[in-house]
């Protein structure tokens, strides 16, 4: 088989978020890969566009069949007027204009074995059983590994073949385990000994390490992978140490990968002896009823010469008796598989078999691509062989009638697919639907996407309102699906147009007569007059794709306030999750909360300044030290410079200490490059020698408390000093950042040439920073200091310096590394890679298309059911997938907690509700009808936090307040007037006779 040449330039900033899950050696692989995909309608348009998106050399389209109205439910390049062309043929330069680093070719003939060999993967989707044995006998005849994907209705199938001796390279997502070293005995067995305890037992199942940074037993730095075995005691056996030198101190343990073998069947064995892939053995015998149905429907197709009718009961019994008369399966051992057919199943199937649905192409056509990516990356192990999805729960639950032959009968519409399975009396449902979509990123274009198809709101004056007010970035382009090249802005922000908009405009192509309104305002509580009462009387549901769990706990609210159903979905790496939330009927969001979630959480300072333990810890400080020198304090100094204040008077040692790092070991403003050099290498000796000399000093090694405890006892660490080395990589990164951002901010060239700097450094004496690492300067270093600083008064403004994690020439990130590592020397802690600095400290999400699209395809299917007709809890589904581990998860949810006080009973969903009347009622009246109503004497009332009322009030503010009208007293205690068209004021009670548990509802005062 033929690979592409893989040296062609790796756009790092497009794939950014992808480089994350994938890393840079399976990118490249990516980047090499020739792949062949027969069958384009909806399955094979989700494919087509994953591989593209996500970067696949070349992409080989082959579907000679016509299009029909059918495929137009799902297949997003195709449209009416692409109606009765070749499907690939139509397809073809909408494919490839979604990435223009993606060869995007067409084959017409039929497939031969002469152009399998082309190919590193081949994937078949709609096609027959007869090709599919063909293909897939000549793929693993020539090692060519082969997908067979296929969805028919509600129900789809996967089938992965990679050879007998497939070898997976990184069977895992997670990165290799790192940790501290404590000790390491001379012996044999040598005996490791972790520092921390958590890594003891993350360390429990590595089989293979290797060293690095160890002083003293040097021999283990670098060495050949070496095995492991867990002790009783949480240490760890690595084999014969006897002898290497003696352990001193420090060092590293790094967990290595081991490949794994796959060994996979051909399709003709695998058909008699499934292995599937399934979390419990309830899922296994569903599953080979699934590949019995399967197998039914083939061979119908081929006795009919078409497939079974829409809900056709005829058609249906005759495909359960084709099940019942095949072959039976069989075990691994090669014996009958004892198990019954689920007949009812099989019948299900036969009836809704005919659509072909948006949702469950994007659930399967994402598996089937992350399954593409293993077979020619050799990341992550790959499906063994078949998995089976169904989501035959969105149909009617027992006990409804099912959809007719006759309201499931093809319209000539672009919803025919859909009708085949629903039928036209819900398709008209949908389509008169107003939903609110929050966030066009990643997911919310695979969900606008979806809605377009779908046709949700089709004929509605309001369709969906989509809002973001985000702007598209050129790392958006390679997950979020409705966004171009052309989109983004090349030189300037405001030439960056916003995602509402484009994604509108995008979903309007896709089909014109859904109506998208774009607005470009967050949803959050300062636009509570735009997304007010009014507004959500107009909405059915909401969706969010939001990548904060402080916006999706916003949102959530919003829900409960006006009784919504919310769907939500999110990802990490491959990792993703689905959920829905319906009033009355499940529990409401239970994501982390505000006070538990670790979204921007700072470390306490003490910590990340004299006692980190982790990287973490080390990236915060590095961090902080770019704000202090390089924005921070150009920003004081400006001001300083404006001022012309004195030092005596300046506010603070904080001040100071932004001030006296401009200048540094320098007396004189910069004018050259080589006095940018200076000042950076007097800030490294400042950091990572005379600042970590002073610590100890103070706190020496040996230091012991009051209490006869250790200073630098566990979890401490005693720092040690580094000497300045320029032939050290990392000491030389330090300096070049550091030298090239203060350059920058003094309008002066910087330069990259590393080994002209690396010989400057040879020739250059080690400043001496000792007078900057004192914390509080006396008179006269204030006085020096502000001598120094009258000089930097000559010449323009200072340029602050704001962090951008984008740019990778710019030296940000560059700094950021080399000071976190260095830091992280002088501390013995395992140092962070410049990818995993710039993941951490930017605050970057891993993604990936596949991950993005499968959860779009999950909330579609929850759509159906919140559109449809009211269900029971039992027919919702939360859902789970991790696709790098073949994990795939559906759960009913939970029903609302209910809590009582009294003979008051109510969940998350039940406010009490009390109507303002005309005349408006008073404070008065209102407690008086909580009392009566309720059975509630009321403590205290709240509204946003304001206190209206309170029994510990004196008699004389009761009085004058119990005689207000409610709006009236709100307006006056929280100094604000009603917002227009407001509807309702929340209000909070506390009672008598509550508990510490005691949780009432809002009360609703509808006015």
């Amino acid at each position: 088989m033929d690979v592409l040449e893989t040296s062609k330039f790796l756009d790092e900033e497009l794939y950014s978020r992808q480089l994350y899950v994938l890393g840079l050696p399976a990118m490249q692989k990516l980047q090499g890969a020739k792949v062949l995909l027969s069958g384009l309608q909806g399955l094979g348009a989700e494919v087509a566009k994953n591989l593209v998106l996500m970067g696949v050399g070349s992409l080989t389209l082959h579907d000679p069949h016509p299009t029909c109205w059918s495929d137009l439910a799902a297949q997003f390049f195709l449209s009416e007027n692409d109606l009765g062309k070749s499907r690939a043929e139509a397809s073809q330069e909408l494919v490839a204009k979604l990435n223009g680093d993606v060869q995007v070719c067409v084959h017409t003939d039929d497939i031969t074995e002469d152009l399998l060999l082309d190919f590193q993967v081949v994937v078949l989707t709609a096609s027959d059983l007869e090709e599919q044995l063909k293909v897939g006998t000549l793929c693993h005849k020539h090692g060519v590994c082969f997908l067979v994907a296929d969805t028919r209705g509600l129900v789809g199938q996967l089938f992965c073949d990679f050879g007998e001796n497939f070898i997976v390279q990184d069977p895992t997502e997670a990165e290799p385990l790192t940790a501290a070293i404590q000790h390491i005995s001379q012996g044999s067995p040598g005996i490791l000994t972790l520092r921390e305890e958590d890594d003891t037992r993350n360390f429990r199942d590595v089989d293979l390490v290797t060293f690095s940074g160890i002083e003293g037993m040097v021999e283990l730095n670098g060495c050949a992978p070496r095995p492991t075995r867990m002790q009783q005691d949480g240490t760890l056996e690595i084999g014969d140490t006897t002898t290497f030198s003696c352990y001193l101190r420090g060092g590293v343990v790094t967990e290595v990968k081991s490949p794994k073998t796959v060994s996979h069947k051909p399709l003709d064995a695998a058909l008699l002896q499934p292995c599937v892939v399934a979390q419990s053995p309830q899922e296994v015998h569903r599953a080979h009823s699934l590949h019995q149905a399967f197998r039914a429907l083939h061979t119908f197709q081929d006795l009919r010469g078409r497939p079974p009718k829409p809900w056709d009961p005829v058609d249906a019994d005759k495909v359960v008796d084709l099940a019942r008369a095949l072959e039976p399966l069989r075990r691994a051992d090669g014996k009958p598989l004892e198990e019954p057919l689920d007949e009812v199943l099989v019948r299900t199937v036969a009836l809704s078999s005919a659509g072909g649905l948006s949702p469950m192409a994007a659930m399967l056509g994402a598996v089937a691509a992350q399954e593409v990516l293993k077979a020619v990356t050799r990341k992550f192990m790959p499906l063994d062989q078949w998995l089976y999805f169904d989501a035959l729960d969105c149909l009617p639950e027992d006990g409804e009638s099912l959809p007719n032959p006759e309201d499931c009968s093809p319209r000539g519409c672009r919803y025919d697919g859909q009708i085949a399975v629903f039928g036209a009396g819900f398709q008209e449902k949908l389509s008169r639907q107003h939903y609110l979509l929050v966030g066009a990123g990643a997911i919310g274009c695979e969900l606008l996407k979806g809605f377009a198809l779908m046709g949700l709101g089709a004929t509605s004056s309001k369709g969906v309102t989509v809002a973001d007010m985000d702007h598209i970035e050129r790392s958006n382009l390679s997950r979020q699906f409705l966004f171009r090249l052309q989109d983004i802005g090349l030189f300037l922000l405001s030439s960056q147009r916003p995602k509402a908009e484009v994604a509108a405009e995008a979903a309007y192509r896709l089909n014109s007569d859904v109506q998208v309104t774009p607005l470009n305002y967050p949803l959050d509580p300062t636009t509570e007059h735009i997304y007010g009462d009014d507004f959500f009387s107009r909405v059915d549901g909401v969706v969010a794709a939001l990548d904060s769990f402080q916006a999706r706990h916003y949102v959530a609210t919003r829900c409960i306030h006006y009784l919504k159903p919310l769907l939500e979905a999110g990802t990490q790496g491959t990792r993703g999750s689905a959920s829905v939330f319906i009033p009355h009927v499940t529990e409401n969001y239970r994501g982390p909360t505000l006070a538990t979630a670790s979204e921007n959480a700072p470390y306490p300072v003490c910590t990340v300044r004299y006692l980190p333990t982790k990287v973490e810890h080390t990236l915060q400080w590095a961090r902080d030290e770019f704000e202090g020198l390089f924005c921070l304090s150009a920003k004081t100094i400006n001001c300083y410079q404006q001022a012309r204040t004195s030092l005596v008077d300046t506010d603070g040692p904080q001040l100071l200490t932004l001030l006296k790092v401009v200048p540094g070991v320098l007396r004189e403003r910069p004018q050259t490059w080589q006095d940018c050099v200076v000042w950076a290498l007097g800030q490294w000796q400042l950091c990572f020698y005379y600042g970590i000399m002073q610590l100890v000093r103070h706190f020496p090694p040996d230091k012991v408390l009051k209490d006869g405890a250790r200073f630098w006892a566990a979890p401490n660490l005693c720092p040690q000093p580094l000497e300045f080395d320029a032939t050290q990589d990392m000491h030389l990164l330090y300096v070049l950042a550091a030298a090239n951002l203060y350059a920058q901010m003094h309008g002066l060239p910087g330069s990259q040439d590393k080994p002209a700097l690396r010989e400057m450094l040879t020739l250059l004496p080690l400043p001496d920073p000792q007078h900057l690492a004192s914390a509080e300067p006396g008179p006269e270093k204030v006085q020096e200091l502000h001598k120094a600083l009258q000089v930097w008064s000559v010449g323009p403004p200072l340029q602050p310096l704001t962090f951008e994690k984008d740019d990778d020439s710019n030296f940000h990130v560059d700094f950021v590394t080399a000071a976190a590592s260095l830091r992280a020397q002088n501390y013995g802690i395992p140092p962070a890679n410049r990818a995993q600095c710039k993941r951490i400290v930017g605050q970057i999400i891993p993604a990936i298309a596949t991950a993005t699209a499968a959860v779009a395809g999950l909330v579609g299917l929850e759509l159906y059911k919140v559109v449809g007709r009211p269900r029971t809890l039992s027919a919702f589904r939360h859902s789970y997938l991790h696709l790098a581990e073949n994990y795939f998860s559906r759960w009913i949810p939970r029903a609302p907690a209910v809590q009582t006080f009294h003979h008051l009973k109510w969940t998350c969903w039940d406010p009490l509700k009390v109507p303002a009347g005309k005349p408006e009622r008073t404070l008065k009246s209102l407690l008086a009808h909580l009392q009566e109503q309720y059975g509630l004497k009321v403590k205290m009332l709240l509204q946003e936090g304001a206190l209206l009322y309170s029994v510990r009030s004196s008699p004389e503010k009761q009085a004058q307040r119990l005689s207000l009208r409610v709006t009236e007293l709100v307006q006056q205690v929280t100094r604000q007037m009603l917002k227009p068209g407001q509807r309702v004021l929340v209000l909070e009670l506390s009672c008598e006779g509550e508990t510490d548990n005691t949780t009432f509802p809002p009360l609703h005062y509808k006015l």
